[in-house]
C-alpha cells in the first residue's frame, strides 16, 4: 500500500499531496462551486495549521484545479521566496493554503464563510467518539429513514440525501433544491441542549437511540460511549471536509479517506472492512465511479 501511494503522493520527487487534491478536485467542481476551500496541515512535532478563506484571500475549487500546472509542481521543490517571481497570485495563494512537504486535510466552508448567510446544504456529523464504526453506521441509515419519513420536516424543504464516509465515521448531507435563511436552521436544526426535542436534531437522535438502543444524542458535546448527530458545522463560517479528502492521524499517517456513498452502500454489511483498502492511489483508479454516487440536483444559488 505504501509503494502504491508514493505514486501520487511522491509524484514530483517530494511529498506533496496537491496531485492528488488536483485530481480529485475536478471531480468537487459542481459540488465545492462558489464554496471557498480550506486546508488544516499538519507540521511534524507541531501544530495543525488551518487555512481558510475568513484569513487569507479566499480560494475557489475551479481557480484551484486550474492553476495547479506542471510548471507549478517544478517550481514547489522551491521555497516560496525563490518561487514566488514564477508564479501568478492564484498559485501563490494555493501555496500558502497547502503547504509543500505537509500532510493536509481538504475543508471547505459549508455554507460560505462568514455568518449569518443562506444556507443551501445541511450536515450531520454522525460523531462515534469512541464506539465501533459499524454502529456509526447503523445510526447513519437509521438517520436518513428517520428524515424520509418525516412528514412535518418534508413539509418544510426539499432536499437530496448525501451520505459520506470521513475517513472515520459519516456524514449524512441534505443537498437543499433551494437556499433558506440561516434562521431555518436555528429554528429546525440546531440542537439545544436545555432543550432536545425542540428541533428535528434532538427528536431524531432520541428515536434512534430508543429504535437501536445505542446512547444517541444531538449536538457537539461529546460523552464517552455516545454517538453524536452533530449538524454544529452546517451554519456559514463553519467548515466541512471534502469528499476525497485524505483523513489524518497525524503529521506522519493518513488513516482513512473521505469517500462519497448512496443509501444502499450504507446498508452492506461489509462496508467498513472495505474502507480499508482505500488509499490515494485506488481512489483516483475508482474516482469515477465513485463521482456518480453524488446527487444530480442543481442547487438554486439565487
Amino acid at each position: 500500500i505504501l509503494k502504491i501511494m508514493v505514486d501520487i503522493l511522491h509524484k514530483y520527487g517530494y511529498l506533496d499531496v496537491l496531485p492528488y487534491y488536483k485530481i480529485i478536485g475536478e471531480k468537487l467542481v459542481r459540488f465545492l462551486d462558489k464554496k471557498e476551500i480550506a486546508a488544516k496541515n499538519y507540521i511534524p512535532n507541531g501544530p495543525q495549521l488551518l487555512k481558510r478563506g475568513s484569513q487569507l484571500t479566499p480560494l475557489y475549487i475551479k481557480d484551484f484545479v486550474k492553476n495547479l500546472t506542471e510548471d507549478f509542481f517544478e517550481f514547489r521543490k522551491l521555497s516560496l521566496a525563490e518561487a514566488k517571481p514564477k508564479l501568478n497570485k492564484v498559485q501563490t495563494n494555493i501555496w500558502q493554503y497547502f503547504l509543500p512537504r505537509k500532510f493536509s486535510d481538504f475543508f471547505y466552508a459549508t455554507n460560505n464563510e462568514n455568518p449569518g448567510k443562506p444556507i443551501d446544504r445541511i450536515f450531520f456529523d454522525i460523531d462515534k467518539s469512541n464506539i465501533k464504526a459499524k454502529e456509526a453506521q447503523k445510526v447513519a441509515l437509521s438517520l436518513i429513514k428517520l428524515i424520509k419519513e418525516d412528514k412535518e420536516f418534508n413539509s418544510l424543504v426539499k432536499y437530496k440525501i448525501f451520505p459520506m464516509w470521513t475517513g472515520k465515521s459519516f456524514h449524512i448531507y441534505l443537498l437543499l433544491n433551494k437556499k433558506v435563511p440561516n434562521s431555518f436552521y436555528e429554528k429546525y436544526i440546531q440542537y439545544s441542549k436545555n432543550e432536545p426535542l425542540l428541533t428535528f436534531t434532538g427528536q431524531w437522535a432520541a428515536k434512534i437511540k430508543e429504535e437501536l438502543k445505542i446512547n444517541v444524542i444531538g449536538g457537539h458535546e461529546r460523552k464517552p460511549n455516545t454517538i453524536n448527530i452533530d449538524p454544529s458545522q452546517t451554519p456559514s463560517g463553519k467548515l466541512a471536509r471534502a469528499p476525497f479528502s485524505l483523513h489524518m492521524k497525524d503529521a506522519k499517517t493518513i488513516d482513512g479517506i473521505a469517500i462519497p456513498l448512496t443509501e444502499k452502500d450504507l446498508e452492506s454489511k461489509n462496508l467498513i472492512n472495505e474502507f480499508k483498502n482505500y488509499n490515494p492511489n485506488n481512489v483516483l483508479n475508482k474516482l469515477n465511479n465513485l463521482a456518480k454516487k453524488f446527487p444530480h440536483l442543481k442547487i438554486v444559488t439565487k
